[in-house]
């Protein structure tokens, strides 16, 4: 829902041209999301806020709260990579044999490969892919009777067999041993084989390591973009612990809340909003030699922050075809007003090209939507004023007269 509010300033000057500048400002909005009851439940959340500070930065921020081994463990995740609590547990529904098959064995297999989930914007229906990638797996293994190093054949549970690998943490007791595997991109089943039989067995205080791959911020609409995705667990599933490790809940749901808060502001220098058409040079060419001017306009100068698509509009107290007029106050002639638009470096139209001098219509055409390829922050740009030769000649004729006439601009991020 936009939260933005017109604000709204006078341009005007010799020969006087009103000039009602609009812009809107930053939207956001927030979301929240329902999940089955029959599944363990985790969200994830990201937000894209444009940092001033860091303009050529147009990323998404995770804002997921760290569970499991990130939280305990921060140094041991680089950036990029997070962790969520896995809120199930494994227990060993018959006892695990030495050397037996890898089925049969502690063994683990999550999806690896990157997931790709769709998420939808709530109020326009627009949508984009968010890719997830499980990075890594952890918890505590616990059992009646004590292990020890020599009870697994590459010795402590820490060195991770390949191909997971080691991942920083290994803890506890003879009955209850924390630890954390890394797991590579498209790896498939690392195994654990046991030297001796293990008559019960169980996995707790899971936790998963992920890659967020988000969308570009800078081609989506302000607002929240939400989408959900089911990870089955058990024997043959996205989360394979073997035919022996049996889980106390066979569904993981991921809730994906995508939040999207951009920036759109329009800034005028002290006395811009007065716009005053002269001819090139001024007016003494014409006062002194009676030399007509080509033409009567005015260049004003703005700075633009914007970090989302935008278009731009027109609407004119007075109006010729599809242009503004300009009126004389004292016998009511009027001329068309041509109004253009120059927009900073890395804001361009929808075929790639730099935006100079585009005409501003009252249609729209042409204007229908500018992309950013980067957050343009306080960069200049400029409007054109300009009233072409011979409706100059008509005004000129008339002598020292004044014409006048308002314009609203408008920025909309509102397509």
């Amino acid at each position: 829902m936009s939260t933005s509010k017109p604000i709204e300033r006078m341009l005007s000057g010799l020969l006087p041209v009103t000039v009602l500048i609009a812009r809107l400002g930053a939207l956001s909005a927030a979301v929240l999301f329902s999940a089955s009851a029959l599944a363990a439940t985790q969200q994830i959340t990201a937000v894209f806020r444009p940092d001033p500070g860091n303009p050529m930065v147009n990323t998404f921020e995770n804002t997921t709260p760290p569970g499991g081994y990130c939280r305990e463990h921060p140094t041991y995740c680089q950036d990029g990579v997070f962790s969520i609590n896995f809120p199930i547990d494994f227990n060993a529904v018959a006892p695990i044999q030495p050397l037996d098959e890898v089925r049969k064995g502690p063994m683990f297999q999550v999806p690896s490969s990157l997931t790709a989930v769709t998420v939808t914007h709530r109020e326009t229906g627009n949508t984009e892919q968010v890719f997830l990638r499980i990075t890594g797996i952890g918890g505590a293994h616990e059992q009646t009777l004590p292990l020890y190093p020599a009870s697994w054949e590459t010795n402590t549970w820490v060195n991770a067999p390949a191909p997971c690998q080691y991942g920083g943490v290994g803890y506890g007791t003879s009955y209850y041993y924390g630890f954390f595997w890394r797991v590579p991109p498209g790896a498939g089943v690392c195994f654990k084989r046991p030297t001796h039989m293990i008559p019960d067995f169980k996995y707790s205080s899971m936790s998963i390591s992920y890659e967020l791959i988000t969308p570009n911020p800078l081609g989506m609409s302000s607002g929240t973009y939400e989408g959900t995705h089911n990870f089955l667990i058990g024997p043959g599933q996205d989360f394979d612990m073997g035919d022996v490790m049996l889980p106390d809940d066979g569904m993981l749901t991921l809730n994906f809340i995508l939040s999207v808060e951009h920036s759109l502001k329009v800034e005028l220098p002290p006395g811009g909003n007065r716009i005053e058409l002269v001819p090139q040079g001024g007016w003494q060419a014409w006062l002194n030699q009676g030399r007509k001017p080509s033409r009567l306009f005015r260049d004003q100068t703005f700075n633009l922050s914007v970090s989302s698509p935008f278009k731009m509009q027109m609407a004119c107290e007075r109006t010729i075809g599809d242009t503004c007029a300009l009126k004389n106050t004292t016998d009511n002639h009027e001329v068309p007003l041509d109004v253009s638009v120059s927009l900073p470096h890395g804001l361009n139209r929808p075929d790639g090209a730099a935006v100079i001098r585009q005409p501003l219509l009252l249609s729209g055409a042409g204007t229908e939507v500018f992309e950013p390829g980067f957050y343009v922050y306080r960069r200049p740009g400029t409007l054109h004023f300009e009233v072409k030769k011979d409706y100059a000649d008509q005004m000129v004729s008339r002598g020292g007269t004044t014409y006048a006439g308002q314009v609203t601009v408008i920025w909309d991020s509102e397509l």
